[in-house]
C-alpha cells in the first residue's frame, strides 16, 4: 500500500476585518495585501453575518478581467446577473464559478433583508495564455456536488481530483489547467480524514467552524493555514465540537502578477488596455 508524507503547516494569514462591494463586511486572508497570496490563488473572503446592514447592499454592477472567481454560499441567497445575460440563484449549499476570462460585468445582489448570509468567495487566477479566453459562468446547485461520507464525517467535493481515506473521489469542477481542489470538510467531533494534496500544488486550510489539528499542529480559525511543500496528503482531526473546513489548493503558475481593482494581468501595459476596453465599451467585445 502506497504511503503519502503528510504536510505541515508552514504559515498562517489570519482574515482582516474589511469591506468590499457596496459596504459587504467581510474577512479577507489572501489578498489582503498584493503580496499575501498564494499562486494560483489570489484572494479568499469569508462573509458571514446575521445582521441585515453588514450585506444587504451587495456588489452592485462591476467588471473583472483576467481570472476566475468562485462563490460557495453555506446559508443565504444571492442572485448573479451578467452583461451575458446568465441570472443564477446561489443558496444553501451552491457555488457559482464564473471565469471573467477578457472582460465580464456582472453584479451579486442579496435576495433576502433579514437572517444569516455566509459563505466564501475565492479568486483563482488565469495563466496569460487563458487571461483573454471567451468568458463564462457555472452554476453548480448543491445536488451536483460529489459528497463523499466517511466515518465520523462527510467531504462536498466543489473542484478537483483527490483520494479521501484512499478512496478516489472527482469534485463538480475539473480540468482547469491549475487543477484546484477545493473541498468543504465537515467532521463530528474527535473524527479523522485523509486527503490527497498533489506536492505540484500550493495549498491551504480554511478554519471556519469548531477545532481541528492537522497532525500536531491546531489550525486557526478563520485564517488561511498554508501548507507545507513537506509532503502530498493531509490529515486532519476535529477537536470535541467537531469542526468544518475548507481545503483549497492548485498547480502554481509561476507568471508575474499585475492588479488593478477587479483587473489581474500580468504587466501594467495589460492593465492600462483593460481600463481603456472598460472606457470604451469594449472590456466584454
Amino acid at each position: 500500500m502506497t504511503t503519502h508524507p503528510s504536510r505541515s503547516i508552514r504559515q498562517v494569514i489570519p482574515g482582516a476585518e474589511t469591506s468590499d462591494g457596496a459596504g459587504v463586511r467581510i474577512k479577507r486572508s489572501l489578498g489582503q495585501q498584493p503580496s499575501v497570496r498564494l499562486d494560483p490563488f489570489l484572494m479568499l473572503d469569508e462573509f458571514g453575518s446575521s445582521d441585515a446592514a453588514d450585506y444587504i447592499a451587495g456588489f452592485p454592477s462591476h467588471p473583472h478581467r483576467g481570472f476566475e472567481t468562485v462563490t460557495y454560499m453555506i446559508e443565504g441567497h444571492m442572485l448573479h446577473e451578467d452583461h451575458m445575460g446568465n441570472r443564477g440563484d446561489l443558496r444553501n449549499g451552491g457555488v457559482q464559478w464564473m471565469t471573467a476570462g477578457r472582460g465580464i460585468i456582472h453584479s451579486e445582489m442579496p435576495q433576502q433583508e433579514s437572517g444569516t448570509m455566509r459563505g466564501f468567495q475565492l479568486w483563482l487566477n488565469l495563466p496569460a495564455a487563458e487571461k483573454m479566453q471567451d468568458a463564462g459562468y457555472r452554476d453548480i446547485q448543491p445536488e451536483d456536488i460529489p459528497e463523499i461520507r466517511i466515518d465520523g464525517g462527510l467531504v462536498k467535493l466543489i473542484a478537483g481530483e483527490t483520494a479521501i481515506n484512499g478512496q478516489s473521489a472527482t469534485g463538480a469542477v475539473s480540468g482547469s489547467s491549475t487543477a484546484p481542489i477545493y473541498a468543504d470538510i465537515q467532521l463530528e467531533p474527535a473524527a479523522k480524514v485523509s486527503l490527497n494534496v498533489p506536492a505540484s500544488h500550493q495549498g491551504l486550510l480554511y478554519l471556519y467552524e469548531g477545532d481541528a489539528t492537522l497532525g500536531q499542529q491546531p489550525l486557526q480559525r478563520s485564517a488561511a493555514n498554508i501548507l507545507a511543500d513537506d509532503g502530498d496528503s493531509i490529515t486532519v482531526k476535529s477537536g470535541p465540537t467537531g469542526a468544518r473546513l475548507l481545503l483549497i489548493a492548485g498547480k502554481p503558475i509561476g507568471e508575474p502578477i499585475v492588479q488593478y481593482g477587479p483587473f489581474v494581468m500580468n504587466s501594467r501595459e495589460d492593465i492600462e488596455q483593460a481600463l481603456q476596453d472598460y472606457r470604451d465599451g469594449t472590456l466584454t467585445a
